[in-house]
């Protein structure tokens, strides 16, 4: 079954400018689904498969000898060599449009040689998780919070009649440890790896700390920096960055460490049913996450800087999500609870009047919560989660 993504307009609206389309996400977020509906006549090769990786690794040559253009190349971090031999295919074709479409699901591999053998040939697109408008377009309602957070985004909990979403993200985590960290870097005792997610897993939503993570897990502070762009490269954590003004020396300027679908988080919490997340101390943190990733979800989907942050002072004053349109800042509170009131934005008032010249005239922001009323609350708007699509376009 194919979900209609949000994303196929933009990419049909470039597709005629580039050579090569490239699309990212991480691994089952339907990047290969995305691309044959898009060109489905277009021959197709999973680097996945071992004869064509092989064949791949063994003559760049040879392989495009076999699988000629229009084409879609599968997982092209497993040969990122490839990536020259499409450069000078493009050049000698006039850089045709739209004849190589590639996807991966690991940045590392593939960022520097993308930079170095297609700059300006190719459209970088990004495929994350269902957003809540393909939900919503799918037919897919909204009726308990705790269950979507469980549940979370991956296309086939969706598509398919999958009993447990826990074990489906135990099984997601075992295989990416076993598979995409094992094509990234070398680890010693998988055991630890683990320990180490399920510990930033506890500190989802909180900023992070790199000594206290290397402490906590034994390993030393440059294995953790190594670990977390590893997870960040092939798309299980995404880091929030704070806002600065002039101001700098008041605020604080660490990172915020979310998890790209809350499904995952909730599974390294082993959280595995509605009532457990219920009664989760940590349930706020990970509906705050889910709040951030459809925000940058809204803006991948239509192929945009995330402009994203977050705020916070030595003061304590902190504001969950700031979008910044037209350079000029939108701020939002984000609550778990199903109920709205006043003192819920109390952090948003300081902020605007501490801040006040450098935020929107048009758009004020406001609240959003796990409840299902879409109203204003002291002037600002109390949005629920499925009215939150369009806020951050």
């Amino acid at each position: 079954m194919y979900f209609q993504r949000k994303i196929e307009r933009v990419i049909r609206q470039l597709e005629n400018d580039y050579p090569v389309i490239t699309v990212i996400g991480p691994r089952q977020s339907g990047k290969t689904s995305l691309v044959r509906h898009l060109y489905p006549n277009y021959s197709y090769v999973n680097l996945e498969e071992a004869k064509s990786y092989q064949l791949a690794k063994e003559s760049v040559d040879k392989f495009f000898k076999m699988y000629k253009p229009p084409i879609i190349i599968d997982e092209i971090q497993r040969v990122p060599e490839l990536l020259h031999k499409i450069q000078v295919l493009t050049d000698e074709s006039g850089q045709k449009a739209k004849q190589f479409i590639v996807t991966g699901s690991q940045e590392i591999h593939i960022k520097g040689h993308i930079a170095q053998s297609l700059a300006g040939r190719t459209a970088i697109f990004q495929v994350l998780p269902l957003s809540l408008e393909e939900m919503a377009n799918f037919g897919y309602t909204i009726t308990d919070r705790d269950t979507l957070l469980l549940r979370g985004c991956y296309p086939k909990l969706f598509a398919s009649n999958i009993a447990s979403s826990y074990h489906y993200y135990q099984n997601y985590i075992s295989t990416y440890i076993q598979k995409d960290v094992k094509q990234i870097t070398t680890i010693q005792d998988e055991n630890l790896f683990y320990t180490f997610l399920k510990l930033l897993a506890g500190r989802v939503g909180n900023l992070l700390n790199v000594s206290s993570l290397s402490n906590d897990v034994g390993v030393a502070r440059a294995t953790v920096d190594r670990w977390l762009s590893i997870l960040q490269a092939s798309h299980i954590i995404y880091l929030l960055q704070p806002w600065h003004s002039n101001r700098a020396s008041v605020l604080v300027k660490t990172a915020k460490v979310y998890f790209c679908d809350t499904g995952v988080v909730s599974s390294l919490l082993n959280i595995s049913t509605p009532d457990q997340m219920l009664r989760d101390p940590l349930r706020g943190a990970i509906f705050e996450n889910y709040c951030v990733m459809e925000a940058v979800k809204q803006r991948h989907n239509e192929a945009l800087t995330e402009n994203l942050y977050f705020y916070r002072n030595k003061y304590g004053t902190e504001i969950n999500l700031i979008f910044e349109k037209n350079r000029m800042l939108i701020p939002y509170e984000i609550k778990s609870s199903d109920r709205y009131n006043k003192d819920q934005l109390r952090n948003l008032e300081k902020f605007v009047k501490e801040q006040q010249k450098y935020l929107s005239t048009t758009e004020k922001g406001g609240l959003m919560y796990a409840g299902s009323i879409k109203t204003t609350l002291n002037g600002y708007g109390a949005y629920p989660l499925k009215e939150m699509q369009g806020l951050f376009v």
